[in-house]
């Protein structure tokens, strides 16, 4: 039997998502809220937990708009596309710790990244760091 040794087995490619490998991944399961149109959530976007007085405990995309009585706060990201649709919420999988570039995770159009939510994300042991591709 022969070797290639030159034989080409292909690449490894990553999508910029993760900026290092401390912490640990720590991955749980959430439920997504259901949407007015049926959308695919991509794998790094960014999730906010409902809270308050009329919070659901449920998630939503960063950059939602939070209802009367209700909290959104930066919590979670997205650990693999998820399909959420008009009639019921969805449970997907989503990252509780990790560092994330912070220019390629998926928010709402019109919203930011605050300092705040930084720091939301911090305490729940998520941490983020601009980075640059080369």
């Amino acid at each position: 039997m022969s070797v290639n040794y030159y034989e080409d087995l292909g690449s490894l490619s990553t999508d910029g998502l993760i900026a290092a490998s401390y912490p640990m991944a720590d991955v749980f399961h959430i439920a997504v809220r259901k949407l007015n149109e049926e959308e695919t959530l991509k794998r790094g976007t960014l999730l906010d937990l409902s809270t308050g007085t009329a919070g659901d405990g449920k998630y939503v995309i960063h950059g939602t708009n939070a209802a009367s009585n209700e909290t959104l706060s930066a919590n979670c990201i997205l650990a693999e596309d998820t399909v959420v649709g008009t009639a019921s919420d969805v449970i997907a999988r989503a990252y509780r710790t990790r560092h994330f570039v912070k220019e390629n995770l998926i928010i709402a159009a019109g919203s930011e990244i605050t300092d705040a939510d930084k720091e939301a994300l911090r305490d729940v042991g998520i941490l983020l760091s601009s980075a640059i591709k080369v």
